[in-house]
């Protein structure tokens, strides 16, 4: 199965232009959409969602058409929006059954066996009893992706998951977005580089509304190793640097500061090299546009 995006644009009426003739060709597995806040990311997870019209351009899965054929692309659509909110006072187990109801599957007997199923996937079988206003942040992300997952669905799109996870719910959450993007498409769009890094097999780089990247997270991680080159030095020494190299970016490390610079060659003979890694490969590809 084949997500193909053509040409895609989308303006909002305050002259935002959040998408410019976006063209992706997005295969079965994980694919890991990353860029900054405001690159138009969740814009065009909405659109594929079929959650707005674009301006322009098509949207195909496989041989369906998602712009025009919208309630047949949502009874196999997952999705799990930045922002969700959920009843406070209701039970796991009971919203995700009212939810299944939603989706279609009004057989009970059915229904209990595939909420059933969902809980023990997303490890939430031990608070199925619990309001959800008494989830934590990693909880609420799960239960997340259980609501997503109803339906059998052939395409899920996760917008910003992991965004103030704490480590361990983090881990929690790569594992079952890993376990469940072995058949279908799932589209993780984040702007935390190692999401991408640990999960996909395939990836874009999006600012601005236009697509800067594509391809395999290994294979452009290759092609940037022996370009990419270290130095600490003084904070003070930054303005300088920037103005005399390429930066890519800067970090903090013990009081000093560490900067990235793209260089085909040694920039001097206080550099060294360092193995590159795909958040070289993302600043890189931002500093270049």
């Amino acid at each position: 199965m084949i997500l193909s995006i053509s040409n895609l644009s989308k303006t909002y009426p305050n002259g935002v232009q959040a998408l410019k003739n976006v063209a992706l060709s997005i295969p079965t597995g994980m694919f890991g959409l990353l860029g900054p806040n405001g690159a138009g990311k969740s814009t065009l997870m909405r659109t594929i969602a079929t959650l707005q019209e674009p301006d322009a351009g098509s949207i195909f899965l496989d041989s369906l058409d998602v712009v025009k054929q919208k309630d047949e692309v949502r009874k196999i659509l997952g999705y799990l929006p930045q922002e969700f909110g959920v009843y406070p006072k209701v039970s796991a187990e009971m919203m995700l059954d009212h939810l299944a109801v939603l989706k279609g599957i009004t057989n009970a007997k059915q229904r209990k066996e595939l909420v059933d199923a969902l809980l023990h996937q997303t490890n939430l079988d031990d608070v199925r009893k619990k309001n959800l206003g008494t989830f934590s942040g990693g909880m609420k992300q799960r239960f997340g992706i259980a609501q997503a997952l109803l339906g059998n669905p052939k395409l899920i799109i996760v917008d910003e998951p992991t965004a103030g996870l704490d480590p361990a719910e983090r881990n929690r959450f790569h594992n079952l977005l890993s376990a469940i993007g072995e058949n279908i498409v799932v589209i993780l769009s984040t702007h935390i580089v190692d999401d991408v890094s640990d999960l996909c097999s395939h990836m874009a780089i999006i600012s601005e509304g236009e697509v800067l990247l594509t391809g395999e997270p290994l294979k452009v991680i290759h092609d940037l190793q022996g370009k990419i080159w270290k130095k600490t030095i003084d904070k003070r020494e930054l303005a300088d640097c920037q103005s005399r190299f390429k930066v890519i970016s800067t970090r903090l490390f013990a009081g000093k500061t560490v900067i990235h610079v793209f260089s085909e060659t040694q920039p001097d003979g206080t550099f060294e090299a360092v193995e590159a890694g795909l958040d070289d490969v993302y600043f890189s590809t931002l500093a270049k546009a």
